[in-house]
């Protein structure tokens, strides 16, 4: 499937980075294209091996070229749709859908589907590919209590179910070495879970990073990066311990780390804003720039072979006014029509 559209590129803001002493400074630039497309948006992933973004739109995901931002192609029958996992080794994608329950699975040389996977537990949001395991995992919203899913990346079938503590889960991360951490947005912890055993092996207290969402691994310090709004944490993999607060925007869903520039990226959605916060020690993190994006972006992926960061967020125009008598009048009302698509880069 080939798509092309006329790329607009209407932003392009320069930020001068304090880095450590003995480093040169560095200047990020952040632009953005118009991608087009109807629907909102949840997740985003790159893939660094073809540079194509995995953005999500709600009922499709539509796939782009990161450095012109033009439309390659679009996978449809979506509903509901929250995240996008990549899985090279064996060629296939997959795509969770809280509309019908199900994930699907998709080829991606040539992004037709292949199957639909349905998943009883419901609630489906957070994916990812951990490669210590060599499964996909689900990180769902089910009632009453919210549970992580391991698929066979090869064939798609369930291979383990296990229940959280909280039916909120968000971000899961693995430390290449069997275990995985997901976030517990509803009780602010971390849990610990045996990647092979798919059991529980402990719950942290995130302490001040309340409703931690996005979730990174720094693989060489063995540092967690929790994502959350005004505060976000980074932990001790071994002991659980929170060994340093970072201050950052509002309104965050994500967190994305780049190991070869020791970078950290924190997204929030109400400011408009990404922090980037160096990593100077396994303990010492300090914020080297605040790089303005577009309102309500909040997730965020990064290619850490080119060392590219990007984000997606579609722009409203002003909502049709109901008749003031109506239902929509008395409750929020819908948004307005979309008038842009924004796919934010940046990079240095």
């Amino acid at each position: 499937m080939a798509f092309a559209r006329p790329v607009c590129r209407c932003l392009v803001t320069l930020i001068t980075l304090a880095l450590p002493a003995g480093a040169a400074a560095q200047t990020f630039t952040a632009s953005k294209h118009d991608i087009g497309g109807a629907g909102g948006t949840d997740y985003l992933v790159v893939d660094p091996a073809t540079q194509r973004i995995f953005v999500t739109r709600g009922t499709h995901v539509m796939v782009v070229d990161g450095p012109s931002g033009r439309l390659l192609g679009d996978i449809p029958d979506l509903p509901r749709n929250h995240g996008v996992a990549l899985v090279p080794a064996t060629g296939h994608g997959f795509i969770t859908s809280a509309g019908d329950s199900t994930v699907t699975m998709f080829d991606l040389a040539t992004l037709g589907v292949l199957r639909k996977i349905p998943v009883p537990t419901g609630g489906l949001d957070g994916i990812m590919y951990d490669p210590a395991s060599r499964h996909v995992i689900l990180t769902n919203h089910s009632r009453p209590a919210g549970t992580a899913v391991a698929l066979d990346p090869a064939t798609g079938d369930i291979v383990a179910t296990t229940e959280l503590e909280d039916d909120s889960p968000e971000g899961a991360v693995g430390d290449g070495h069997g275990r995985i951490y997901v976030n517990n947005e509803g009780t602010s912890t971390i849990q610990v879970l045996d990647a092979r055993t798919f059991k529980v092996l402990a719950s942290w207290p995130l302490g001040a990073c309340r409703g931690p969402t996005g979730i990174a691994y720094d693989a060489r310090a063995r540092r967690i990066f929790s994502g959350c709004s005004d505060t976000s944490a980074v932990i001790d993999a071994a002991s659980g311990k929170v060994v340093a607060r970072i201050p950052n925007g509002k309104g965050v869903d994500g967190l994305a780390w780049d190991a070869g520039e020791r970078l950290v990226y924190i997204p929030a959605g109400r400011d408009g804003t990404v922090t980037v916060v160096h990593q100077d020690g396994p303990d010492s993190y300090r914020v080297v720039a605040t790089v303005p994006t577009v309102r309500g972006a909040k997730t965020i992926t990064v290619d850490t072979t080119r060392h590219i960061v990007y984000l997606f967020q579609p722009e409203y125009g002003p909502p049709v006014q109901p008749a003031p008598d109506s239902a929509a009048a008395r409750g929020r009302g819908p948004r307005g029509p979309i008038v842009a698509a924004w796919l934010v880069t940046i990079q240095h």
